[in-house]
C-alpha cells in the first residue's frame, strides 16, 4: 500500500457541509443554460457542489407523496422552474384585431428588452422626456410549434477541464486508496452527469396559437414604460410575441418521474458525502475540495451568462428570421402618439389616439379633432396659425394647443424621413 500524502498530519479538513451548501446558486443558475447550448446535457460529468438545492429545484417537478413531503408547494412548470418562460410582458392592443392582452408573456417581455437596448435615431422637436418608439416588422410567420437549434460556444473546453480535474482527483485519490473521497467524487461526478443529462433531453420548442383564416392583420402596440413597440404584421406573427412561449416537454410527463429519480441520487450524494467526507484523509479531502473548486468555478462561468439575452437572440434570430427592428426617440408623448398613428395607420384612429392620451380637456379636444381630421384626409401636418388661434380659447391655451400641433408637426416629418428610408 503506498503511504497517503500528508497521513501524518493532525490537521483535519470538515468539507461535508461544503459539497451539498456551498456554490448552491450558481451550480442551480448554471442548469438553466442546458437548453440553450447545443451539447450541453453531456458536460455535467464532474463532481458538482450545491447537491442538495439543486434536489431540492427538482423535487418541485416531481409529482409524488415522497416529493409534498420534502417540498411542500405547488407543482413548477419545467420552463418556469429553468428561467425559460415567467416574465411578464407590458400590455398589448391589436389595433385592427381588437385584441387587448392586459398583461402579455415571457417573449413579449424578452422583445421589449431588445428593443430597449436598440440605438435609437433622434427626431428634432420639443423635448420634455424622451420616448423610444420602435417599429418591428415581423416578416415571418413561425410554425405552430418550433424546436429552436441550439446555439454553440465554447462552453465545451472550460466543461473538459472541470471534467479532467473531477476524474483526475478521482483517481488520485484510488492510486492512494483513500476509498472514501475517491468513492464520494466518483458518486459526485455519476450524480451530477445523469442529472444534467436528465434534465437537458428536455425537449426545449418555441409554439404559438395559429390564427383563424381570414383573421385581421395583427398590427399592434405594446406600451411600456417610456417605450412604444409598433408590432406589424400577420396575426401569426404577430402572436408569435404576444401570446407564444418556451416550453419544456419531458416523456415523463406529468409526473416526472425520471426527474424524482434525479432529486434522490442528489439528495443521496449530499447525505453520502456529508457522512463519509470527514472519515477520508487529509489528501483525500483537500483532492475532493479541488474538485469542488474547479467545478463551482465553471458553474459560476456558465451563471455568469445572460441567459436573456441567448433567449432574445434564439426568439429574434432563430424564430423570428430577424424582423427589420427600427428605433426612434421622441421628445414627447405627444410627439409619440402622432407617430404611432402615423405608422399604425389604424381604421379606428381616434380610439388608438385615446388609448394613448386619454386628456379630454378642451385644448386637447381641439388638438384630436384637427389630428384626426388631418389623419382622415390624408393631409400634411403643418400647420398656420389660423389652426390655433381660436376665438374660444384664451392666450395661454392657444399657446398649449400651437405647442401640441408643433409636436405633431414634428412627428410627422419623422414619418416622413422613416418613410424615406423603408
Amino acid at each position: 500500500m503506498r503511504s497517503i500524502p500528508l497521513s501524518g498530519s493532525k490537521f483535519t479538513l470538515d468539507a461535508s457541509g461544503v459539497a451539498g451548501l456551498v456554490g448552491a446558486d450558481e451550480a442551480v443558475s448554471s442548469m438553466a443554460t442546458v437548453h440553450l447550448y447545443q451539447g450541453r446535457k453531456w458536460l455535467g460529468w464532474y463532481n458538482s457542489p450545491g447537491s442538495y438545492f439543486i434536489a431540492k429545484k427538482y423535487r418541485q417537478l416531481a409529482n409524488s407523496r415522497f416529493r409534498d413531503s420534502l417540498s411542500p408547494g405547488v407543482i413548477t412548470d419545467p420552463a418556469t422552474l429553468f428561467e425559460l418562460d415567467g416574465g411578464k410582458g407590458p400590455k398589448f392592443k391589436g389595433v385592427e384585431s381588437g385584441s387587448v392582452i392586459p398583461e402579455t408573456g415571457h417573449l413579449a417581455s424578452l422583445m421589449v428588452k431588445e428593443c430597449q437596448l436598440e440605438r435609437g435615431i433622434d427626431v428634432p422637436g420639443r423635448k420634455t422626456q424622451p420616448v423610444g418608439v420602435t417599429i418591428v416588422d415581423l416578416h415571418y410567420i413561425p410554425d405552430a410549434t418550433v424546436e429552436p437549434k441550439q446555439l454553440t460556444k465554447y462552453t465545451s473546453t472550460f466543461a473538459f477541464i472541470s471534467m479532467s480535474v473531477s476524474i483526475g482527483t478521482c483517481i488520485a485519490c484510488a492510486l492512494f486508496e483513500d476509498w472514501y473521497s475517491c468513492s464520494m467524487i466518483l458518486l459526485g461526478i455519476v450524480a451530477s452527469g445523469i442529472s444534467c443529462f436528465v434534465i437537458g433531453s428536455g425537449k426545449f420548442t418555441f409554439c404559438h396559437p395559429i390564427p383563424a383564416p381570414g383573421a385581421p392583420r395583427g398590427d399592434g402596440l405594446l406600451l411600456a414604460d417610456n417605450n412604444a413597440i409598433i408590432l406589424l404584421g400577420e396575426e401569426g406573427a404577430v402572436n408569435s410575441i404576444t401570446r407564444g412561449r418556451f416550453s419544456l416537454n419531458f416523456g415523463s410527463e406529468t409526473e416526472y418521474r425520471n426527474i424524482g429519480m434525479c432529486s434522490s441520487i442528489l439528495t443521496t450524494q449530499f447525505i453520502a458525502q456529508l457522512l463519509l467526507i470527514p472519515q477520508a484523509a487529509l489528501f483525500g479531502q483537500i483532492m475532493f475540495l479541488t474538485s469542488l473548486a474547479v467545478s463551482w468555478a465553471y458553474n459560476s462561468w456558465l451563471s455568469s451568462l445572460d441567459k436573456a439575452e441567448i433567449q432574445r437572440r434564439l426568439l429574434v434570430d432563430v424564430v423570428l428570421k430577424r424582423p427589420l427592428i427600427t428605433k426612434y426617440m421622441l421628445g414627447t408623448r405627444t410627439t409619440m402618439a402622432v407617430f404611432v398613428l402615423l405608422v399604425l395607420n389604424p381604421s379606428d384612429p381616434a380610439k388608438v389616439l385615446d388609448d394613448i392620451l386619454p386628456n379630454d380637456t378642451k385644448v386637447w379636444k381641439k388638438w384630436k379633432s384637427i389630428i384626426l381630421s388631418r389623419l382622415q384626409d390624408g393631409e400634411k401636418m403643418h400647420f398656420q396659425p389660423a389652426d390655433w388661434d381660436d376665438e374660444n380659447f384664451d392666450r395661454s391655451e392657444s399657446t398649449l394647443l400651437k405647442t401640441l400641433l408643433g409636436d405633431a408637426q414634428a412627428a410627422y416629418d419623422g414619418y416622413t424621413d422613416h418613410q424615406k428610408l423603408h
